[in-house]
């Protein structure tokens, strides 16, 4: 199977890009992971299947999956990368886009400047919303859950931004455990469906610095909902007043959020690299 593709990056953030519109790939998992495989397909932190909407009210859907092949509900990054994609396809001439992705629907806009603002929804705070198995630790109050893993303790906030984070507060984020801690952060028993786990270092009230490792990706240059997480998780608990500028290994993002009930709204760039044809092999799932 031939298939057309755009590789695009937001922030260091890179996505493979596949129009499901005008070429048909339904993708399996094991080809999700052989496109994302840095040595034997093209290499990315996500694949972007973009296709018809199956929702009256969506101009467009895209599905996400991770680097293992995985289905993601959401991806800030990815969200503005879909937007300048249809956009340079010519698959729209809006410059306001209602998507649909498998945690719902989000309205994208793009910018004046080629920037793009997303509408990452409303946080959701209740530990089944996450999913988060709150009280199996020691609970601190009811914002911070003292996590416990491998001898040692972390203090999270656990929200969702359509999909699940785990934010803790640190004194240099440079020099935060990411590596070492992500994955079991990740793989916590308390996240049934996982979990990203965010580290923030404040910079003032308006501004972080933040790493994020992903679920199923390990640590990525930049991640949108992560970012978005994260400055929720601040100004709730009084650390950050809106807007907020988070620094991420990859650039800047601009976080707005108007408080409880209000939602997120993401600003940032998406860059496309390349554009290329692959032939997919035949592949075996896995058992």
């Amino acid at each position: 199977m031939k298939l057309h593709f755009t590789k695009m990056h937001g922030l260091g953030n890179d996505f493979v890009v596949i129009d499901a519109v005008r070429q048909n790939f339904v993708p399996t998992p094991a080809q999700a992971h052989w496109l994302a495989d840095r040595h034997f397909g093209i290499g990315c932190d996500q694949l972007l299947v973009v296709e018809p909407p199956q929702r009256e009210e969506a101009d467009y859907r895209y599905r996400i999956f991770n680097s293992v092949g995985g289905e993601v509900e959401h991806c800030g990054n990815g969200a503005r990368c879909f937007v300048r994609f249809v956009h340079e396809q010519g698959l729209t001439t809006q410059r306001r886009i209602c998507v649909e992705t498998l945690s719902g629907l989000s309205v994208l806009q793009l910018e004046d400047d080629g920037q793009v603002t997303v509408d990452m929804g409303v946080p959701r705070w209740s530990p089944a919303d996450i999913p988060f198995l709150a009280g199996v630790g020691q609970m601190s109050d009811l914002l911070v859950q003292t996590l416990e893993f491998a001898g040692q303790r972390a203090a999270i906030t656990a929200v969702s931004m359509g999909n699940p984070h785990a934010v803790q507060v640190v004194d240099n984020v440079a020099s935060a455990p990411v590596a070492k801690d992500g994955p079991l952060i990740e793989a916590h028993p308390n996240f049934p469906k996982r979990v990203n786990a965010g580290f923030m270092e404040i910079v003032d009230r308006h501004a972080i610095r933040l790493r994020v490792h992903e679920r199923g990706a390990g640590e990525t240059l930049a991640c949108g909902t992560g970012a978005c997480a994260a400055v929720a998780v601040g100004i709730r608990r009084g650390l950050l007043d809106s807007p907020v500028q988070v620094a991420t290994r990859g650039g800047e993002l601009t976080i707005a959020w108007g408080g409880m009930g209000q939602p997120v709204l993401m600003t940032g760039p998406a860059v496309t690299v390349f554009t290329g044809e692959i032939e997919i092999p035949n592949l075996r799932e896995p058992a």
